[in-house]
């Protein structure tokens, strides 16, 4: 998928505007209203918001896929990844000022069928076994410098799985690209 830096701003608008909103407690605008939605913006795709205050996490949640219009799936994230993220506090009106948000809009999952075939850095993971999931983004091996087996290796432990399940057979492991974009570098 390909976004124009237009459409990625708006994104970026939406999800700021939703965060702030919500933290504030005031409504969310009609985003139909408050802003021009092309048609790119309207396709249905999974996507997350990652929100960083002082070049570190401090929320980040998203929707693996949607049926809702990408522009509404972003500010939902935004919100989630805002107040909902049970890895962190609510984020406060104080700190509205000093966060910076990322979003990842994802591609369709592909079952992987050899590992081989993951590329970290390029390629997202999904790992299911049972009722365990676990999710990272492309960007996260990057981040690390994970190789291969050590991005294989995390996404079992974000599942809540022993490091090496994505060996077992019982183990499913999707792969998805995703188109990252943030308010530094569209600003």
């Amino acid at each position: 998928m390909n976004l124009s830096s237009e459409e990625k701003k708006t994104l970026l608008d939406i999800a700021r505007h939703s965060i702030v909103s919500s933290v504030k407690g005031v409504p969310i605008p009609d985003l139909e209203e408050s802003y021009s939605i092309s048609p790119s913006l309207e396709i249905k795709a999974g996507a997350f918001v990652t929100i960083e205050m002082n070049q570190r996490l401090r929320g980040c949640v998203g929707y693996i896929q949607s049926n809702e219009p990408l522009c509404e799936t972003v500010s939902k994230a935004a919100v989630s990844a805002a107040l909902h993220d049970n890895r962190f506090n609510p984020l406060t009106v104080g700190e509205l000022g000093n966060i910076e948000i990322e979003i990842s809009v994802l591609s369709p999952m592909n079952k992987v069928k050899d590992v081989g075939n993951i590329i970290p850095g390029q390629h997202g993971l999904l790992i299911e076994r049972g009722f365990h999931h676990g999710l990272l983004l492309p960007q996260v091996a990057t981040e690390y410098r994970w190789d291969r087996e050590t991005f294989l290796d995390q996404t079992c432990v974000k599942a809540g799985l022993p490091k090496d399940a994505w060996k077992k057979p019982d183990t499913v492991i999707y792969s998805f690209t995703a188109l990252v974009f943030n308010e530094e570098e569209i600003s």
